[in-house]
């Protein structure tokens, strides 16, 4: 199974397309001259680009690859998952996207600073660097190196080819052009998957057929309300669990953050939130829909039974190659579709560390910097971590069996970050020291359960039917790249107890499990060393959900409890000049931002509506 020169073609133009609209952006209207351009898209984007772009982000490479193998080894218990993308997406629409958008920043992280203090945010910042450049190269490498096993395509011309093209664009033409090429590479996603479907439906004998076939097959899952949280897949795991590790993606990551801001108004972020649904929701059913047709096509047969392929991702490329041999052009079709997904992922990365780095940990060191040089080291930062990216892959390429491991890595770390936000943004007490202290806690946490869980998988590895080791499908691309727990479906074993039933813990649970570890911990050690008192507050940073859930105790108790202080109010009704003024003087000042913004909690209560979005 090889590419023909018409499938090679078709992957070049995905390319030079892509490469194209950075070099638009980079030459045309603002010309990338501000970091307010280069970063945050000018705050000029609208609705329907950016919905794309965040859908895009969330669905890499190794997603389109791992969702079909899922369906076709497990079943469509995975389906059930599409119901946590409503509290997932309506919780960041209406309690994160209002409080970012309205104290008008550019990183996510300079809320930790607004919320409780420098330090905070710096702890906040690190981890996430952290975790973005661990992720970025496997996300470059993985793909490839299927794409190489299945058809024989050059594995580092694959890397560099993407790792150089997604360097341009990003480089040169700022989040616009990475907003927009998410847009194309969404389309280029959707016609691969598509095409799949269609041509290996009907060469299976129609979608009747393949669904006849799924049910004989017993692959068509029913609910499965089994609340065991060990179970891999269950319908409380997938609507459940799933929630936190969308709320990770969705409410609190740079990469998504960033996209809300560079929306016109906070309504349109808002919309982006709800287009974004339906969109998930038809690339979850492509994905499904993709591992019926390949069982219908191998039924228990699988290519990774009879030694055609040698890992579950390489399946599907296998399964793609043999449905287009006779059709030139598929296949490239196909692979661009592939690589769209890690193209839009990567190049959200670098632009999410770029902002980071730039307004968290530079900027405020030299807050006397020019607009033109803030640019030009804003678009080397984005150079350099493409370098960095390409330097991961080649680390991903030498540690190979332990690439499973640097995808747990990943979904360890969105955990605790969300955990972090929300002992910030509903808990009005918690204190700086609680905030270090539980992400601290939440962070061990959450590498104790993943090493121990991999160490346990590894030495319990003993042979099982080679169906039944499915890779976990890594449904998003940003948070659930956790570890696949090698479940047998076949074989019933004894239920772990103590702290393997620890490590055996469902991955769909970790992001919940360690984001309550930041907020339980986090309170705890608040309380012992001092809650922070209303008038401390920084306005418009806490979300007074805890003020609406205790409506029924009188005001002065409310008070006590630091529960009446509102939520900011929108843009157009507030004059947010003090906070930009804030924000401008005290880039590198000792004097924190809070001091500089915060109005005496009376007069503010007197001048603001209290909004309660939930």
């Amino acid at each position: 199974m090889h590419f023909t020169t018409v499938d090679f073609v078709i992957f070049a133009l995905l390319l030079v397309a892509s490469a194209g609209i950075g070099l638009f952006y980079a030459f045309s209207g603002g010309r990338q001259r501000t970091t307010q351009e280069f970063l945050m898209a000018d705050r000029s984007m609208s609705c329907l680009p950016v919905s794309l772009s965040l859908l895009a982000t969330f669905q890499s490479a190794v997603a389109i690859l791992g969702a079909p193998s899922e369906v076709y080894t497990f079943g469509t218990q995975y389906w059930f998952l599409g119901c946590s993308y409503f509290l997932g997406l309506l919780i960041p629409a209406h309690v994160f996207i209002p409080v970012f958008y309205r104290l008008r920043l550019s990183s996510a992280y300079e809320y930790l600073e607004l919320r409780f203090n420098k330090t905070v945010r710096i702890c906040g910042t690190v981890t996430f660097i952290f975790q973005m450049v661990i992720y970025m190269g496997v996300v470059l490498y993985a793909p490839a190196l299927a794409l190489n096993a299945v058809t024989g395509f050059d594995l580092w011309g694959a890397v560099l080819a993407m790792g150089l093209v997604c360097t341009l664009y990003t480089a040169l033409g700022g989040l616009k052009a990475v907003i927009w090429t998410d847009v194309f590479q969404t389309v280029v996603m959707f016609a691969g998957q598509l095409a799949v479907i269609v041509v290996g439906a009907s060469q299976a004998g129609g979608i009747g057929e393949v669904w006849r076939k799924a049910v004989n097959g017993s692959r068509i899952a029913g609910l499965d309300l089994n609340p065991d949280p060990l179970e891999r897949h269950t319908f409380w795991t997938l609507g459940v669990g799933g929630v936190f590790l969308m709320l990770a993606l969705y409410g609190v990551n740079q990469a998504q953050v960033q996209r809300y801001l560079s929306s016109r108004t906070e309504k349109e972020a808002v919309m982006s939130c709800y287009v974004v649904f339906p969109c998930q929701q038809i690339v979850l059913c492509l994905g499904c829909l993709m591992g019926l047709v390949m069982f219908a096509r191998y039924g228990e047969d699988s290519p990774l039974d009879k030694g055609y392929v040698k890992t579950n991702d390489q399946m599907v490329l296998y399964f793609v190659m043999d449905v287009f041999r006779d059709l030139p052009g598929l296949p490239g079709l196909f692979v661009a579709c592939l690589f769209s997904g890690a193209l839009s992922t990567i190049s959200s990365a670098f632009n999410s560390l770029a902002t980071v780095t730039m307004e968290d940990l530079i900027k405020p060191h030299f807050p006397n910097m020019t607009e033109s040089k803030a640019t030009l080291l804003s678009k080397g930062l984005a150079l350099a971590y493409g370098l960095v990216c390409l330097a991961m892959a080649y680390i991903a390429s030498i540690m190979g069996s332990v690439l499973q491991a640097a995808f747990s890595i990943f979904g360890m770390v969105g955990g605790p970050l969300l955990g972090l936000f929300c002992l910030g943004m509903f808990f009005p007490w918690a204190n700086p020291i609680g905030a270090v202290v539980g992400l601290v806690a939440g962070l061990a946490m959450a590498f104790w359960i993943g090493i121990g869980s991999f160490v346990m998988r590894m030495s319990h590895s003993t042979p099982v039917p080679p169906l039944n080791t499915t890779a976990l499908p890594l449904f998003d691309n940003m948070t659930a790249t956790v570890m696949a727990t090698l479940a047998s479906a076949t074989t019933a074993k004894p239920r772990p107890t103590g702290v393997e039933a620890l490590y055996s813990l469902s991955y769909l649970w970790y992001s919940a499990h360690n984001s309550t570890t930041v907020v339980v911990v986090g309170l705890i050690v608040s309380f012992l060393t001092g809650p922070m008192k209303e008038k401390d507050l920084t306005p418009g940073t806490v979300f007074p959900v805890m003020g609406t859930l205790l409506f029924f105790l009188p005001e002065r108790y409310r008070e006590k409890l630091c529960c009446v202080t509102p939520l900011a109010q929108k843009p157009k009704e507030i004059n947010t000049q003090p906070y930009q003024m804030a924000k401008k003087d005290s880039n590198g000042a000792d004097e924190d931002l809070e001091t500089r913004v915060a109005l005496p909690s009376c007069q503010l209560t007197a001048h603001t509506v209290q909004e309660t979005a939930l």
